[in-house]
Order: structure tokens, then C-alpha cells, then sequence
């Protein structure tokens, strides 16, 4: 599609895109459970965006979503698109003052949510109108047939739609702010699509391409590869209602074009290192062993981008043809053209696994203020352990002191009534100075350092990146959740370990201990010489400053929306810093 032919709103691109095959599966479930086709899909968006307008929901409106990931979500979110209105999810997660706040800055006039949500909306006093629940009947609230039926008899569909502009303000992503409260990105139909038409340039996305829906809602990585891309090429999505079961879905949905956050990928590395372990029959075990060891092969070179040597090629075709391909089925990923893995930095040793297995994997780079992906190349053209180029007509540069300034149509409109935080992170021309400190090769690519403010500078001066420590540590050790590198103003760096929640229960039957919960492990002398010894082995990556010299198992799991993590994941440095000092 050349550029004057792009559509200009997502209520025009979800109509182009509904048209092209009717009766083709644009959703589904995991595990079996809803599906719809694009035609039952447009109905319904036709269906609920006559609904929303019965309740009084007009063009810049502000609507919210409440519910797993889950088939009914999306007819409704789009269906609030189509009448013009702002629309976006909360994490399930938020305590009622969270999502007063949200509710509030937003404007939310009307939440579709699942029954269990709404005692907790309520909870929170903001001034909604109408609480729409799609699952089960609760007093005070609307169905979804109430919903529908609020239709009025003489809605004009078509020139509701059309009257959405490219600067409306399609959704509101609210960071999950490290320090302070969350702030609300608005995105608009232009950045968005700007967006989805930079990314396909590179990677390519096509009608039918099958992908899922895992993360939540709320986090732009599901929005923009789930939701947008839906709408504006027409991919298969299969919703995942619990992150957890991720892996168990991959077999069934065999996506064409798919993403994971570093935590995810590393468990894959972890299940697959695990099942080859224990292979109970001996030839098919070394058979396995050998594959993998010719993938670690493979993936070395390209790690030090260089090219593969024609020798170790060879052997890797070989192994691939009878281990790694039967390896990546089993995975659920021998169909995959490109996959991704991005909102954290992922340990390059996991990378290469994964390229050693011939699943064709890059790292990419974004925020939320930049529609999400602002950086990533072509798997054929990675270079591992950096995060690509920028897209197509984004710009970047750095500052003088190392600082990412990105410039494009990608760049968000700007916080919700904040105009000064807005100024602070958008300069007079343009630039968003996105606070992550970062390095630009001469052919281009960029290696991001870390986040600016959280930089160590250590007692002799010596400045060093926490997250680079953090990825060289929990790649050495699977049984880690997170750990946090702590060594500012010292003279040696320090780590604070978090068991990882998922791993304790195996770990424990393993082992044959009673108590699998986190006070137990954490005072487990064989599991903390295991820790000492994965830790030393992640100090081989380091240099010696950067090395941690001590650390500490917490008796405690962290969740994520907790005191110490946000919901996508980060570590509130801060508060963890003030929370645990005496250890």
C-alpha cells in the first residue's frame, strides 16, 4: 500500500482490513473457547459502536477496559474507536486509589469490565457513568444486550466512523512509573498508524500472520502488536488469558510473527535446557546435547558479528535438520518469520540460544511516548546485542551527555493535562529526551547503556550500568526472578536476589524439600551455594569494577504492581533502596 493510499484513522483501517476475506478467523482462544470471524467481528463493532453511542459516549469521549486478555474485549475496544472515543485498559492489578487516579486524569465516562472488577471501580469513587460488565448480571450496572439495545433506531454508522480525524487521541497508556504516578501517553490515529506502517517496512506483516495476545491490555506492546496490528494488516490473534500459559499455547497457535519480554524468553531457554537434561533415553539425550552445542556454535560468531564460518555452517544444517527443527517444533515456533523481544533488556547468551535453535530473533527498542517501537532491524540484518536501527522517518541522536533524543511522527501528543511534564520531555523542537542513555555504531545501530538517572557511579567515580550487571547475573541463573544491583557511592557492588516464584516449586520436589515458599529457599544453604556459584559464573561476563561482591536471598517473592516492581516489570530503584537498606 503506497503511502497515499495508507488509511488515516483505525476505524478506516479495520474496515479495509474486515473486508478483505470475511468469513478468514480473526479471533480465538487459546485452548479452545470464543473465535470470530472478521465479518461476526465487524458486526459487532458496527453493533457496540451504536451501544455507545445510545449511552451518551460522542467523538473524544474517554471509555475504559477492565478484563483479561480475552476474544470479547475487542469488538468492544474497537467499537469505542469507531464512535471516536479515547479508549484504553487499566491493569487488573490497580488498588482503588491507583485507579482513582487513572479513572480521573482520563475522564472516564464509561468502564466495560468483567463482573469481578467492578466492587473495586466503585471502590474508587471516580465519577463514571455507566459500568458496562460482559460477563454476568451485577445491580446497578449494564449488560452487554442492555447495551446494545441503547442503540438508537436512526444511528448513522458510516458518518460516525468518518468523522474521527488522524489527531484525535485514540488511547491513553499510563506509564508505570518508576517514581511518582503513572502519567497518561496520549497516542493518536497518526502515531499509531506512522507506527504500524514504520514497523512493517522492516519486519513485514501480512493478512493472516498469527500471533498472541498474552500481555496485558494496558501495556502498549499488547495494544500496538496485538490490537493495531489486527486492525491495520489483518493478523490471527489468539488470546492467552494467563502469561503463565504462554508456552503451552505457542504449539497450538504456531505463530508466523511474534514477541516475548526478556522474562519470557528465558523461561522458554529454561524449559528447553531442562526437558534435554532430562532426556531419560541416553542416545536421544547426547543427540540433543550435540544440536545445542552446534547452535552455541553458530550463535558465536554472530553474537561478535562476524559470519558464520562455512565449516560450522554446514554442521549447523545438519544438526538442524535432524534435532533443531524437530526442537522448534516442539517449541511452537518452527513457523515463526520474525520474532521479537523487547521492554527490557534481554542477556545476550539468551539471544543466542535462540539463534543457535534457527529461530530468527532481534531485539527491538521503544517507549509508550513513542507509540512503542522506535528501533529494530530485520532478523537477517540484527546485530545481536543491539537494538537495531530506527525505523523509517524516525530520527535520533544523542545528547552530551549520552542521552536518546528521538524526533518523529511516532512521538506521542503528550501527558494528559500535564503540560509541564509534557515540556520537560519534549523540547521546542520537537525531540523527546527519552532518558535512557544510549550508543549509535557507525553503520547505525543502537546499543541502549541504561536508563540515565540510574546510572552507578561507584566511590572511585567509576560510571556503570545496573541493568548490564542484572542481564550478565540472571543469565548465569535461572532460579533468579530479579535481581538489583545496588553500588552507588560504594567501593563494590552489591545485589539484592529475588527467587523466582515459578522455579521455587520444582526446585523444592527436585530437591525433596517440604517447604517451597520463598523464607525456606532464601535460608537453603545448597541453594544459595548454587546462587554464589551462578553469581561468580555471571561476574566472567563483567569486569572486575562491575563485578558484585556480595549479596542477599530476600525471604520474599516480588509482585509485579508491588512496592518493588511496576507492572511491566521494572524495578523501582528507590523505594527498594529505602525498603531494604538494613539488608
Amino acid at each position: 500500500m503506497s503511502e497515499a493510499q495508507h488509511p488515516t484513522t483505525l476505524c478506516e483501517a479495520f474496515q479495509l482490513t474486515a473486508a478483505i476475506d470475511p468469513d478468514a478467523v480473526a479471533l480465538r482462544t487459546a485452548g479452545g473457547g470464543p473465535t470470530l470471524t472478521w465479518a461476526q467481528y465487524a458486526e459487532q463493532v458496527r453493533a457496540v459502536t451504536a451501544g455507545l453511542s445510545g449511552l451518551g459516549v460522542a467523538r473524544g469521549d474517554t471509555v475504559s477496559l477492565m478484563m483479561a486478555n480475552r476474544v470479547e474485549f475487542y469488538p468492544l475496544e474497537v467499537g469505542a474507536q469507531h464512535v471516536g472515543a479515547t479508549s484504553f485498559s487499566v491493569y487488573n492489578t490497580l488498588p482503588p486509589a491507583d485507579l482513582a487516579h487513572v479513572f480521573g486524569n482520563a475522564g472516564t465516562k464509561v468502564v466495560m469490565c468483567e463482573a469481578q472488577f467492578v466492587d473495586r471501580i466503585r471502590a474508587s469513587g471516580a465519577p463514571i457513568e455507566h459500568i458496562v460488565v460482559i460477563d454476568g448480571a451485577v445491580d446497578g450496572t449494564i449488560s452487554i444486550e442492555e447495551l446494545l439495545a441503547a442503540a438508537p433506531t436512526d444511528f448513522d454508522f458510516e458518518a460516525t466512523w468518518r468523522a474521527v480525524r488522524p489527531d484525535d487521541v485514540l488511547t491513553l497508556i499510563y506509564t508505570s512509573g518508576t517514581t511518582g504516578k503513572p502519567k497518561g501517553v496520549e497516542m493518536t490515529h497518526a502515531n499509531i498508524l506512522f507506527e504500524s506502517f514504520a514497523v512493517d517496512d522492516v519486519l513485514g506483516i501480512r493478512f493472516g500472520d498469527r500471533g498472541t495476545s498474552y500481555l496485558p491490555t494496558a501495556h502498549i506492546a499488547d495494544r500496538l502488536t496485538g490490537l493495531y496490528f489486527q486492525e491495520v494488516f489483518g493478523t490471527q490473534l489468539t488470546t492467552v488469558a494467563d502469561v503463565r500459559a504462554i508456552a503451552a499455547a505457542l504449539p497450538e497457535v504456531r505463530p508466523t510473527v511474534w514477541g516475548g519480554v526478556p522474562r519470557v524468553w528465558e523461561k522458554l531457554k529454561a524449559a528447553v535446557e531442562f526437558a534435554v537434561a532430562n532426556e531419560p533415553d541416553e542416545m536421544k539425550r547426547a543427540a540433543l546435547q550435540w544440536a545445542l552445542s552446534v547452535g552455541a556454535k553458530k550463535a558465536a560468531p554472530l553474537l561478535a558479528h562476524q559470519p558464520v564460518p562455512d565449516d560450522v555452517a554446514a554442521e549447523w544444517a545438519t544438526a538442524d535438520d535432524l534435532v533443531l527443527s524437530k526442537l522448534r517444533d516442539r517449541l511452537g515456533l518452527d513457523r515463526v518469520r520474525w520474532a521479537v523481544s523487547g521492554a527490557a533488556p534481554i542477556p545476550v547468551q539468551t539471544l543466542g540460544f535462540f539463534v543457535g535453535l534457527g529461530i530468527p530473533m532481534t531485539e527491538l527498542w521503544g517507549m509508550s511516548e513513542l507509540s512503542c517501537i522506535a528501533t529494530v532491524s530485520h532478523p537477517r540484518e540484527t546485530k545481536l546485542g543491539t537494538v537495531g536501527r530506527p525505523l523509517p522517518g524516525v530520527e535520533c541522536r544523542l545528547a552530551d551527555d549520552g542521552e536518546l533524543l528521538v524526533r518523529a511522527p511516532l512521538v506521542m501528543k503528550g501527558y494528559r493535562k500535564e503540560p509541564a511534564k509534557t515540556a520537560e520531555a519534549l523540547d521546542a523542537d520537537g525531540w523527546l529526551h527519552t532518558g535512557d542513555v544510549a550508543r549509535i555504531d557507525d553503520e547505525g545501530y543502537l546499543t541502549i547503556v541504561d536508563r540515565k538517572k540510574e546510572l552507578i557511579i561507584n566511590a572511585a567515580g567509576k560510571n556503570m550500568s545496573p541493568a548490564n550487571i542484572e542481564k550478565s547475573i540472571k543469565a548465569a541463573c535461572p532460579l533468579i526472578g530479579v535481581v538489583m544491583a545496588i553500588g552507588d557511592a560504594r567501593p563494590y557492588n552489591t545485589a539484592l536476589i529475588v527467587l523466582d516464584a515459578e522455579s521455587a516449586g520444582p526446585y523444592a520436589a527436585q530437591r525433596g524439600l517440604a517447604d517451597a515458599s520463598p523464607a525456606a529457599l532464601a535460608a537453603d544453604p545448597e541453594l544459595i551455594a548454587q546462587i554464589a556459584a551462578d553469581v561468580a559464573q555471571g561476574n566472567t561476563e563483567l569486569s572486575r569494577v562491575e563485578q558484585i561482591k556480595r549479596f542477599s536471598v530476600l525471604p520474599t517473592f516480588w509482585e509485579p504492581g508491588g512496592d518493588e516492581i511496576t507492572l511491566t516489570m521494572k524495578l523501582k530503584r528507590r523505594p527498594i533502596v529505602e525498603k531494604y537498606a538494613a539488608e
